[in-house]
């Protein structure tokens, strides 16, 4: 029998659950949760509080939480590449970076065409070592999350850095905020949340689905559209569905775009990774606290 703590709106969403498996919260007192990244080898979950201006920690072993960094130059979205290191988006410093084994720390991206970035928001690591961003205006639009400043570039983009040469490429140029990403199982798709709504309703609040051919981005279509609150942080299971955020707690769809369960946390949800042993386990970020839920799937 489900909890309440899911709602089934299509049958396949059922063997993605389990009976009497309720959502855990593991943490509160932030401001602004996001980012999640699970470190597999350690065992241990990093996540930023953006306003706070400060990164968490969540010890798997024993629940313990404490904090991973501050200050933090109001980081943002965060991932693990296939070394196992930590790369960040960071608002203040408008910059990604690697965090190295040894704790010291490689800007991978700072600049498109001789301008400062805007804010790198989200981040993921492609499996031939291509880094992908996205880089709205979040973190410069207000002090909160950042430090206001105009935008240099003057729009908000898509960008891949190039593993080789360490170049920074614009993938897609037509977002209005592109701001969560994730690539499908087989990488031939890459995922994009838009969240454009948040600076007025004439903007898209949907997740796009583009084909990745190379370092190019081909064949955009509306995968999906939000009608309580926006999409933001997303990612995909081994099966291919998609879990985001929005504004009533964690959507999945279907590879085919279908709406087919929710997870229902109490806040506005802003992103979420999958972890643990298993990577069976999803990490949300739910506005002021870190939720966690055992599924019948796993990560990619």
């Amino acid at each position: 029998m489900l909890t309440s703590d899911f709602e089934v709106y299509d049958p396949r969403f059922a063997g993605l659950v389990f009976g009497n498996v309720h959502v855990d919260k593991l943490y509160e007192g932030c401001r602004w949760a996001e980012g999640p990244a699970y470190f597999a080898a350690h065992r241990y979950l990093v996540w930023s509080d953006i306003p706070n201006d400060r990164m968490m920690r969540w010890d798997e072993t024993d629940g313990s939480v404490s904090v991973f960094r501050q200050p933090a130059e109001n980081s943002n979205g965060n991932t693990v590449d296939r070394q196992g290191r930590l790369i960040t988006c960071h608002h203040r410093a408008r910059q990604v970076v690697r965090t190295e084994h040894d704790g010291s720390r490689t800007v991978l991206a700072s600049h498109w065409q001789g301008r400062r970035l805007n804010s790198p928001n989200d981040v993921v690591e492609k499996s031939d070592g291509s880094i992908w961003f996205t880089d709205p205006s979040y973190g410069i639009d207000f002090d909160y999350e950042g430090d206001a400043a105009p935008s240099e570039i003057g729009a908000c983009h898509v960008y891949r850095i190039d593993p080789a040469s360490g170049e920074v490429h614009a993938v897609a140029l037509d977002f209005a905020k592109p701001n969560g990403l994730a690539f499908s199982p087989d990488e031939r798709f890459l995922y994009i949340a838009d969240t454009g709504f948040s600076h007025g309703a004439q903007y898209p609040r949907h997740i796009r689905r583009m084909r990745v051919d190379g370092g190019a981005l081909l064949d955009s279509e509306v995968f999906a559209a939000c009608d309580v609150g926006m999409f933001d942080g997303l990612r995909v299971d081994r099966h291919g569905n998609v879990w985001t955020s929005a504004g009533d707690g964690v959507r999945c769809y279907a590879p085919d775009g279908t709406l087919i369960g929710l997870v229902r946390i109490p806040e506005v949800v802003a992103n979420c990774c999958f972890g643990g042993i298993k990577k069976n386990r999803l990490f949300i970020c739910g506005t002021t606290s870190l939720y966690a839920v055992f599924l019948n799937t796993a990560g990619v």
